[in-house]
């Protein structure tokens, strides 16, 4: 058997590429939307990706369930459990608790695990040549390393109310009815790892295993006790802001995700015509650099998203494609970083870049308005904005501020005081930089705090 973990440190995501390799066949689960990756290994170990399929319909990243079927001829699989209102609404089998899918030597069964949400499915994997149990279980958003999905995602991202009550019950039962039917020895595979928003604290460790997290979990003693109650209260607890773009992705995973199909290289494009584009406001331009350089100057109206940072998930809290339709144009200093970029902002939907900049010559500049922590008690502002989540702002704020995340605040404009300066924060100031290029984007005067939450800190003393 082979088996391969495809991480993607932007996302925090992880898919699995599983091969059976008697017959060089393999199956993908929980596939990103750049599937070259895939591609590229199964040339390499010389197999045919003959199946795909995804855990559940996810919140957090774009599927690429539809563009790995369509690049291959897979079949694909999804679940068909979770009731009516989560039913995918693209053609593939449908999986239930107990099927299996067959791949050489090995067998995957499903198990339906309910309480991230509600068709959520597990696989058990038998490797048929070594043993006639299941050694790996590949539990998607259901169990990972320290911690569990959260089951508060459905209320915040796809209109759902107060159905966090009954995932968390769902979760319980979940864990004492089949995770913890399984022998201690078993492997698990989650689908996210630390940094994720899916989860409340995840581990950094790759694996686990159930005998591991059944002894040393946070959850482990409240199912000992059969105390269900007590796991309800405390997997609520703390639960971080789930950035708004996550609604629109839980609605094209479950519709079914725009296959792309082959993309020609981006172009490197005209500084005139880049120029243009900005002053008749007819494109997005991504400046792409730190914030520390967007500082020193940068294009009027782009939106800051660092490539060396997480670029998917920060332009997913920068740039709504169902609200603004002008296509992108990159800042990279050449070709391979510019379909890097790309690579990333497909991930979250972000599709229609026309091409890119080499350097900001000939462009218009504009320098954004910074605040240093020793000016902002004598600085004329209207509101004093932090952009961290609730859980950094519980720990401690500036006096006087209201928090609202980098993730939400685009959504959440009508929030915002109009026609008013704006002071913003977060804490280091990664965070702050790309959701103020978006309020200024929108047409709010945003003020950046320098060193944001840190640097004020440090003034204090």
């Amino acid at each position: 058997m082979l088996l391969e973990r495809i991480y993607d440190e932007d996302l925090s995501q992880a898919s699995y590429f599983i091969g059976c390799q008697q017959t060089n066949e393999a199956i993908v689960i929980d596939p990103r939307r750049d599937v070259s990756v895939y591609l590229d290994l199964a040339r390499s170990k010389g197999m045919r990706i003959m199946h795909v399929t995804e855990t559940h319909i996810h919140a957090d990243y774009l599927s690429g369930t539809r563009e790995l079927a369509e690049a291959t001829d897979a079949t694909i699989w999804v679940s068909g459990e979770g009731g009516r209102d989560w039913q995918y609404g693209f053609a593939g089998q449908r999986l239930h608790g107990g099927d299996t899918i067959t791949v050489g030597n090995l067998t995957l069964t499903a198990d339906h695990t309910p309480g991230h949400t509600p068709e959520h499915l597990s696989f058990r994997l038998t490797d048929g040549a070594a043993a006639d149990k299941p050694g790996y279980f590949f539990t998607g958003d259901f169990v990972f390393v320290g911690d569990l999905g959260r089951p508060d995602l459905l209320d915040e991202a796809a209109g759902g109310v107060d159905t966090r009550f009954e995932g968390a019950k769902q979760l319980f039962h979940s864990l004492r009815e089949k995770l913890l039917t399984l022998p201690d020895y078993v492997q698990i595979f989650p689908a996210h790892g630390s940094g994720s928003a899916c989860g409340r604290a995840l581990g950094a460790v790759p694996t686990t295993t159930v005998g591991y997290e059944r002894n040393f979990s946070w959850w482990g003693r409240h199912l000992a006790a059969d105390d269900e109650q007590g796991f309800i209260d405390e997997l609520l607890e703390g639960q971080p802001d789930a950035p708004a773009y996550f609604s629109r992705m839980k609605r094209q995973n479950r519709d079914g995700p725009q296959i792309l199909g082959h993309r020609d290289p981006l172009p490197e494009l005209d500084a005139e015509v880049v120029k243009k584009g900005v002053e008749e406001a007819t494109i997005t331009f991504v400046d792409t650099r730190s914030q520390r350089e967007v500082h020193r100057g940068t294009v009027p109206g782009s939106i800051n998203v660092p490539v060396s940072g997480k670029p998917a998930a920060h332009a997913g809290w920068a740039f709504d494609p169902e609200a603004d339709s002008r296509p992108l144009v990159l800042l990279a200093r050449d070709q391979n970083l510019a379909q890097l970029m790309w690579d990333h902002l497909i991930r979250v939907g972000i599709d229609d870049v026309t091409g890119y900049v080499s350097s900001l010559e000939e462009l218009p500049v504009v320098i954004p308005e910074m605040v240093s922590p020793s000016d902002l008690s004598t600085t004329d502002y209207d509101l004093l904005l932090d952009v961290r989540n609730a859980s950094e702002y519980a720990a401690g704020s500036i006096p006087g501020a209201k928090q609202l995340s980098a993730g939400r605040v685009l959504w959440h404009q009508d929030e915002l005081p109009e026609n008013a300066t704006i002071v913003t924060f977060c804490q280091s100031g990664v965070r702050n930089s790309v959701a103020s290029s978006a309020l200024r984007r929108a047409g709010h005067r945003v003020v950046e705090l320098e060193g944001s939450y840190l640097g004020w800190q440090a003034a204090q003393e």
